[in-house]
């Protein structure tokens, strides 16, 4: 039977998310996650020296979150979130509290044969101090949304102007830039989770924990 080369290599993910208020954390998420299709091309990029030379280049150091997850999605063919945060400011908020960091860059699609650049998408990077070794076949990204970010989402759900309150339901985690572009990153989705319903608001922060294993 075909195995994909991230079934060949037996790579899996979990995440869990914690509510934080008031100095205390609750735990409101933990499942697996599907390691999608493009970690698999990126790291067969980076096995067959046919991506970019540098080595920074295949680290997963972003993620974005969205508002539109289903479990539709909770497959290895998924390339990009439903409906990612659309603006630097969805992300970080008007003030200058937040503690993100999200500069655009190009989502380069690997689901079709020579693949396909969309339209320019928002990421928020992943501090290298929050990527931690757990042993020799595991690493952890920790990902901290405070208070004043991703907060009071709202959408135009029924195309009539009028804007409505959002949850946040999605998360994925992205490679920095398989192909070496130097104009623009071109980041893969590597890893992606629906989950239930979070209405963000400044009382409480997040943090999402997400373990990627190698066999």
């Amino acid at each position: 039977m075909y195995k994909s080369f991230v079934e060949q290599i037996g790579m899996k993910g979990h995440l869990t998310i914690h509510k934080i208020a008031n100095g205390e954390e609750e735990l409101v998420y933990d499942e697996d996650n599907v390691i999608t299709s493009g970690f698999g091309w990126s790291l067969s990029h980076l096995y067959g020296l046919a991506g970019s030379e540098s080595i920074t280049d295949f680290q997963i150091d972003r993620f974005q979150l969205g508002v539109s997850g289903h479990s539709g999605n909770q497959v290895s063919s998924t390339f990009e979130l439903s409906g990612p945060l659309s603006s630097t400011e969805e992300y970080t908020g008007t003030g200058t509290d937040s503690n993100l960091h999200a500069p655009s860059a190009n989502l380069f699609l690997t689901t079709l044969p020579a693949g396909e650049v969309i339209e320019e998408q928002v990421f928020a990077k992943i501090p290298f101090a929050k990527v931690t070794k757990i042993d020799d076949r595991s690493v952890r990204y920790t990902i901290f949304i405070d208070e004043d970010s991703c907060n009071n989402l709202q959408r135009d759900i029924n195309g009539d102007g009028s804007l409505q309150d959002v949850s946040l339901n999605e998360v994925g985690l992205f490679v920095k830039n398989t192909r070496g572009k130097t104009d623009k990153d071109e980041s893969v989705l590597a890893a992606y989770r629906h989950f239930s319903n979070i209405t963000k608001t400044s009382d409480f922060g997040l943090v999402f924990r997400w373990t990627i294993s190698f066999g």
